[in-house]
Order: C-alpha cells, then sequence, then structure tokens
C-alpha cells in the first residue's frame, strides 16, 4: 500500500512555523504534494524542510512572481526520473505553459507516475481564465500521450474547480465565479472521459466534504467551503484506490491536506 497526500500550505515557511514538520513526519505518507509553497530558492529553507528525516525533497520554485505558487515532493522512495521541465508546446513554439510559473513535478517510479500539480486560479479576469483554460488544455494533452505509451498516472493537488454541486457549500451563487464556471468545469469533464477519475468520488460518491475555505469570513467554522484539491488515477490503477480522503482537523492553511492509498 501506499499512500499520497497533496497539501496547499499557502506558504511553506508559514507552514513551518504552525508544525509542519512534525506533521509530516507523523503522516507517514510514502509521498506528500505541497502547492504554493511560495518559495524563490531552496537555500532560504531550513534543513527541517530541505532534508526532513526518511524523506527526499523536490521542488519547482517560484519563476515569474515572488510570493506565489512553487510546487514540492517529500517521498520516501527515489524515483527513477524526476521532471519538472515540460519542454516545448510544438504548437506555440513557446516553453511549455506547464512548466513557466513553478507548477507541476513529476515523479515516474516505474509502474506508475506521480503529478503533484497546482493548477491556475482564473479568478482574476478574463486573461488569467484563459491561462488557466490552456493550461488544463496543455496538462490534458501531455497526459495523453503517457497514456498512449501505457503509463498509469496518479495526479493531485489544488486543481481549482470544483466538479459538481456537491463539491461546494454555495453551487448557485458562484456559477459565474471562477471555480465553478461551466467551461472550467467541463474540463474536468475532459478528464475523465481520457480515462482519469476523480478518487474520492470513487470512493464516496455522496460525500459532503471540503478542501477550502475562506479565512476572512470564518468559513470553515460554519463549514462552508470548497473540495478543489483532488487526487485523479488513470484507468489502470481504478480497482487499487482503497481509500481516499480529507484531513479536515489539519490547520495550518486555508486548505485541508488531501489524500489517497492504492494498492501499489
Amino acid at each position: 500500500m501506499k499512500t499520497f497526500i497533496s497539501w496547499n500550505v499557502n506558504g511553506i515557511r508559514a507552514a513551518e512555523k504552525k508544525g509542519f514538520p512534525k506533521w509530516l513526519a507523523e503522516s507517514k505518507a510514502d509521498a506528500v504534494g505541497l502547492q504554493e509553497v511560495k518559495i524563490d530558492d531552496e537555500i532560504k529553507l531550513s534543513a527541517a524542510l530541505t532534508h526532513p528525516d526518511g524523506y527526499i525533497a523536490y521542488w519547482d520554485l517560484e519563476k515569474e512572481k515572488k510570493g506565489y505558487s512553487g510546487v514540492g515532493v517529500y517521498t520516501k522512495e527515489k524515483p527513477k526520473k524526476f521532471t519538472k521541465d515540460f519542454g516545448d508546446n510544438p504548437r506555440s513554439g513557446y516553453s511549455s505553459i506547464l512548466t513557466r510559473e513553478g507548477r507541476m513535478i513529476e515523479l515516474d517510479f516505474g509502474d506508475f507516475i506521480y503529478q503533484n500539480i497546482y493548477f491556475p486560479n482564473g479568478g482574476s479576469g478574463e486573461e488569467r481564465l484563459n491561462y488557466k483554460l490552456k493550461f488544463y488544455d496543455e496538462f490534458l494533452e501531455y497526459n495523453k500521450s503517457l497514456l498512449k505509451k501505457g503509463k498509469n498516472i496518479i495526479f493531485g493537488g489544488d486543481v481549482n474547480t470544483a466538479h459538481f454541486p456537491i463539491d461546494l457549500a454555495r453551487p448557485k451563487e458562484n456559477e459565474k465565479n471562477s471555480g465553478f464556471m461551466p467551461i472550467e468545469r467541463a474540463w474536468l469533464d475532459k478528464f475523465v472521459a481520457a480515462g482519469f477519475t476523480d478518487s474520492l468520488r470513487l470512493l464516496h460518491p455522496e460525500k459532503v466534504e471540503y478542501s477550502l475555505w475562506d479565512q476572512k469570513t470564518h468559513a470553515r467554522e460554519r463549514n462552508v467551503g470548497w473540495r478543489i484539491d483532488q487526487f485523479w488515477v488513470s484507468e489502470k490503477l481504478k480497482n487499487k484506490v482503497k481509500k481516499a480522503f480529507i484531513l479536515g482537523e489539519v490547520l495550518g492553511s486555508d486548505h485541508a491536506p488531501v489524500g489517497v492509498t492504492l494498492d501499489l
């Protein structure tokens, strides 16, 4: 069995002050993917964050804007290959959008590929929404190429979209807001059509549970939230999913950690 956990920590140095290293050790997860680490250089991190006992750390740190994005993965097992540069987009000739802002890490373990990913937020206007949709497009295109090669894929992180009305407390009020717009939800439908399955919905189709709450309105105390942090698996891994969960009691960020356990 292998357990993967994903957590948008909203700043890894802030999370460290709130006890992240102790939580990591106690999680006993085989791999922990972090999003929004908000750091541009490993040298700014303590040894407790760069070399925690029992884990190897991999990073794709923020690139274009300080205090923004950046992802990391802690893994007990060393992967056969680590990727954070996804090359050029052949259609545009420019650097892949998957690489540009420090949003994606891929670890190839041979029998499966694990991707930790922080999808863009489209809430700051039409230009950013279009960027988010292009990111979804290229991500799906890239993973389809892996599936054609026979790869098994687990991807998890802050997907930044709630798929169905059950995945947020106030769906009607948010239909025109980024994170629940029909055009965004349609991309998650495309993930499904490509053979990917949301692990929590696979095991708990009717469960009402959230992973993000607005801090300003104290929404966590009222449980007015969104389930935008998710783990998805490709077709051949569906029957290996044994647990899918949200650690809603874990504090330290506006997001809660989410996880999946597979028989690997």
